[in-house]
């Protein structure tokens, strides 16, 4: 066994890594553009469907919750079908999937056409992080997971700003259609140039576990629905949201006991004894939370406290992409010559300081105090992520990639949801709040109030009744006091981000920066 484990991770690929890496990006880049390309069309697909806009938010989360029901089982599918042949077939359902979300006619047909592309693409990710990592030495492996970066963290930045250009000059099913023509190309170019290592191929026999499937789609459904509902059912005052939060919790517990106890459970959970592993996992994860509830709350702040439109609220998020291209193109250069904790820790600095940017705007900025917290942003995603990825998995044999990648990324997948639903209810919460403080400044006791009241009341009294100008004055006051106290749940918020990317720098104290092949404890090789 010993001796497998070692032959396994001197296994080398027979082509150049890099022809691999070109291959393999393909796939990578439609899927994550697609996770963010259909949020600024989201009104348009509402209308042609006749939907609400509750229930359009379908859209999204049916394709988020069937990309993480697949996350996990990348590694038992691999063995299954062989992980060339499983990446095949995921991008051929994707593709497909992606033409029929492009002709539904209903917003039932809608979700479940996504749900269809969410089992397509949910094993991309995974799959692709896995074969860059064991295709190239450890020295190299910076170098590569920069190129992966181009696809992971540049695509979702690009998403909206192609899905409100094409949706505005042609119509939103081509946001679909787009992945057709790539999809088909991505099909021949991976069957051509990927192979699979001796511990990625099919095997035999392979079990299939039942009651860890049951689970983790029960876990994984119930929670995307407490996440995506709760705010608006007013969280844990609703009691179905009390029901539905019990059971998500009682069978993510039964999950992980079924995964410990069953030998042939979907995911191994071996690899969280790896305190790299465990901890860069932990950073990811929180970095995750950041970068998506960030990348959800800045539109929103754009097109609700400042007028922009859905195609410039997209527009606004290049910088970041920049940002994130002159990091990773810096990390490239300098990775193998430097400790990759000291660039995370720059990467989780620019992104803490991003956030406290952000958590000092006003209504009355220019685009510039737009443009350079969201480089700040771009620049600590591309220090951080790259680095990390690589020190998380740099202990571990090549045989555990396939499953470690996919547990990370469930895991990064869960946070991103958590962040989203995080930002929606802080930025209700934190409204309510100021608004409770603020308001008792609208009182005749306040001089400052009551001379504003005494003088837009005469302004307005040169076309409305005295009484009616009055009124009309206080009501706009009131309106002027709730937009403030909206913006400062925005500002509150950001801060929370910045907070919370610092706090975790520490946990990268646990973490060895040895790039040294890992040693088999019993042989000491």
């Amino acid at each position: 066994m010993n001796n497998d484990i070692i032959s396994q991770d001197e296994w080398k690929p027979s082509r150049n890594p890099w022809i691999i890496t070109a291959a393999i990006l393909l796939p990578v880049i439609i899927f994550a553009i697609d996770g963010t390309i259909a949020n600024v069309a989201l009104p348009h697909m509402a209308g042609s469907f006749s939907a609400s806009h509750d229930e359009s938010t379908w859209i999204l989360t049916s394709y988020l919750i069937a990309s993480g029901i697949i996350i996990p089982m990348v590694d038992w599918f691999s063995r299954v079908l062989g992980r060339k042949n499983f990446l095949i077939i995921s991008v051929v359902i994707f593709t497909l999937a992606s033409m029929l979300c492009g002709m539904a006619h209903s917003l039932g047909q809608m979700v479940i056409f996504r749900i269809l592309q969410g089992v397509g693409g949910g094993g991309i990710i995974p799959i692709a992080q896995a074969v860059l990592l064991e295709s190239f030495p450890k020295e190299k492996r910076p170098a590569a997971m920069a190129m992966f970066a181009l696809g992971v963290l540049l695509a979702p930045i690009i998403g909206p700003v192609l899905g409100g250009w094409i949706t505005d000059n042609w119509t939103w099913p081509w946001i679909f259609f787009i992945n057709v023509p790539f999809g088909v190309i991505a099909v021949f170019i991976c069957n051509a140039v990927l192979e699979d290592p001796p511990y990625a191929r099919k095997q035999k026999n392979v079990k299939t576990d039942g009651i860890g499937f049951f689970f983790l789609v029960v876990w994984l459904v119930t929670l995307q629905i407490v996440l995506d509902k709760g705010n608006n059912s007013d969280w844990f005052n609703a009691t179905w949201v009390c029901w539905t939060s019990a059971v998500s919790v009682v069978a993510c517990i039964a999950f992980f006991i079924s995964q410990l106890k069953n030998k042939e459970s979907l995911i191994d959970l071996s690899v969280f004894k790896d305190k790299n592993f465990l901890n860069g996992t932990i950073i990811l994860v929180v970095i995750n939370l950041i970068l998506y509830a960030a990348l959800a709350i800045l539109p929103q702040f754009l097109q609700v406290m400042l007028g922009y439109t859905a195609f410039l609220s997209g527009f606004s998020m290049m910088p970041r992409g920049m940002g994130c291209m002159v990091s990773v193109i810096i990390c490239a250069a300098i990775a193998d010559k430097i400790d990759n904790r000291m660039l995370v820790a720059i990467g989780l600095f620019f992104i803490g300081l991003g956030g406290f940017v952000f958590g000092n705007l006003n209504l009355q900025i220019s685009t510039v105090n737009i443009i350079i917290p969201n480089i700040f942003y771009g620049l600590g995603m591309g220090f951080a992520m790259i680095p990390l990825i690589t020190l998380s998995n740099n202990t571990l044999h090549n045989a555990q990639l396939t499953n470690a990648s996919g547990v990370q990324n469930l895991l990064k997948n869960i946070g991103s949801a958590v962040g989203t639903s995080f930002v929606a209810t802080s930025i209700s919460r934190f409204s309510q709040i100021h608004q409770h403080y603020l308001v008792d400044n609208l009182t005749e006791l306040n001089p400052v109030f009551t001379d504003k009241l005494e003088t837009l009341a005469a302004a307005l009294s040169q076309y409305a009744h005295p009484s009616v100008a009055h009124y009309m004055a206080q009501s706009t006051l009131y309106q002027q006091m709730v937009q403030q106290a909206h913006l400062l749940a925005y500002m509150d918020s950001f801060r929370i981000f910045g907070i919370l990317a610092i706090i975790v720098i520490p946990l990268l104290f646990f973490i060895d920066s040895n790039i040294e092949k890992p040693k088999n404890k019993k042989t000491g090789i």
